[in-house]
């Protein structure tokens, strides 16, 4: 199967309408109907008070092996005792993308990787409809842990966990980061607007104003597959900031 075979095959899949792209063709022209809303929750805004021992030295390789190790022996928060195993993340250590989800589930929690299963395989499609595959994104959570349930992440939790998802970002220096979902999104940006504020907009995370572009979560888009039209949006928006991002590079 051709590869231009294989995207048409992947976006049918997703429930979108085979496109083309083409010179001077409106925003409203290349959206496809058919890819995730998040129901409302409210802000977690993390306050740190205990950050782990996450020196980086100037060895890349060993800090990623500190790293692993520090998030996969962490007690902070009571999620140890209840969890099968830290999930790291993973994915391309030189990534110029990042994404980021809330926390890992059932599925991601017995396997040790984010974003597998259902919600997982719908995120591998949506990648691919890009020209992305997973080995070209690093992929990570907010939380390293499954809370028990699936529950929202309580902010305790968070705090003690984000100076790892930081240590990622630092040691990959992403040229774009996507925050899928809510949840993802409030604790990134440090805001509780609605998500449907804050999608369609270029924000910015941190002290390197790294641009950060918020999407539906895969898991809400199963569930809510009329959203799918306004995530095809997002991933176009995605794609065409990596394009630009790619350009400025080779200048």
């Amino acid at each position: 199967m051709s590869l231009d075979a294989q995207h048409r095959w992947y976006l049918s899949k997703m429930g979108i309408s085979t496109w083309e792209l083409r010179q001077r063709q409106s925003v409203e022209q290349q959206i496809a109907p058919g890819i995730v809303a998040e129901e409302d929750r409210s802000v977690l805004q993390p306050q740190y008070d205990v950050e782990p021992d996450l020196e980086l030295s100037n060895d890349c390789h060993a800090n990623w092996l500190t790293l692993e190790k520090n998030v996969n022996e962490c007690v902070a928060c009571d999620l140890y005792q209840t969890r099968s195993q830290a999930v790291f993340g993973v994915g391309n250590k030189h990534a110029d993308c990042m994404i980021i989800g809330e926390a890992p589930g059932a599925e991601e929690d017995r396997l040790g990787e984010p974003f597998v299963g259902r919600a997982g395989n719908l995120l591998n499609k949506m990648l691919f409809a890009i020209g992305l595959q997973r080995k070209d994104v690093f992929i990570a959570n907010i939380l390293k842990c499954r809370p028990p349930n699936n529950r929202d992440p309580k902010l305790a939790e968070i705090t003690k966990c984000e100076p790892f998802l930081q240590s990622q970002m630092d040691l990959i220096n992403p040229k774009l980061i996507v925050a899928l979902g809510r949840i993802a999104a409030h604790n990134l940006l440090k805001t509780d607007q609605p998500l449907s504020s804050l999608r369609g907009n270029v924000n910015y995370y941190g002290k390197k104003k790294i641009p950060v572009i918020v999407t539906y979560h895969p898991a809400y888009l199963l569930r809510s597959p009329r959203e799918k039209r306004k995530s095809w949006q997002d991933l176009q928006f995605i794609q065409s900031l990596l394009r630009d991002s790619t350009q400025t590079k080779k200048r």
